[in-house]
């Protein structure tokens, strides 16, 4: 049985959450990580589980159980965090779809706090003054919203970008940090916005 593109996030959700963590989330945590409602999350997990991704346990907070939970487990107790590496992402397509990805990363567990959901290549130099350069790799918290200021991956109209964000009224405002790039100004009442995740910190990969 085949899985939609959300279902395949959603599974990678649950295998990232519990080898960070050693436990399933709930089903609440899921929907907030998607920005969807719980009862659309349990529609998903019902799908996973006809598919023999999961098995489900009714009645319980934490009722989630992965295929491969026990190794996921053991991989929570290590000092490794195996995070997925997303390069050029399609117009409007989902980030974590599978043609995104390029592999997994491994990365020390002690470099972020918070923990990162995945990694994502940069294009261009549009962030160059906080030391974000063509070809790194940014790790990215999902997260459906942000405080002005902070740098977050967006996506205005279908392209993912990463800037800084800040609103101004009902406007909002994606700031390059490179004078040579102009701000992104989004009227939300007239353009699709939305924030995917927050950056956490970056890695740069030896030439």
């Amino acid at each position: 049985m085949s899985l939609t593109e959300r279902q395949s996030e959603i599974l990678s959700f649950l295998r990232e959450h519990l080898r960070r963590h050693g436990h399933p989330p709930t089903l609440r945590e899921v929907a907030g990580a998607f920005a969807i409602q719980p009862s659309a999350v349990a529609k998903h997990l019902e799908a996973l589980a006809a598919a023999g991704e999961i098995e489900l346990a009714p009645g319980r907070a934490r009722g989630i159980r992965l295929r491969d939970a026990a190794k996921l487990a053991r991989e929570s107790m290590s000092g490794t965090l195996a995070l997925p590496l997303v390069g050029r992402v399609a117009a409007g397509a989902p980030i974590l779809a599978a043609e995104h990805l390029e592999g997994e990363f491994h990365v020390d567990r002690s470099l972020f706090r918070p923990a990162p959901d995945y990694l994502l290549k940069v294009r261009g130099d549009s962030m160059q003054d906080i030391g974000i350069l063509d070809g790194d790799l940014v790790a990215v918290r999902r997260a459906p919203t942000a405080e002005p200021g902070q740098v977050v991956v967006a996506r205005v109209d279908g392209e993912v970008t990463v800037k800084r964000f800040r609103r101004r009224g009902a406007r909002i405002e994606l700031i390059a940090e490179n004078p040579a790039y102009a701000p992104i100004v989004v009227d939300p009442a007239r353009q699709s916005f939305a924030i995917e995740g927050l950056y956490v910190g970056v890695i740069r990969r030896a030439a």
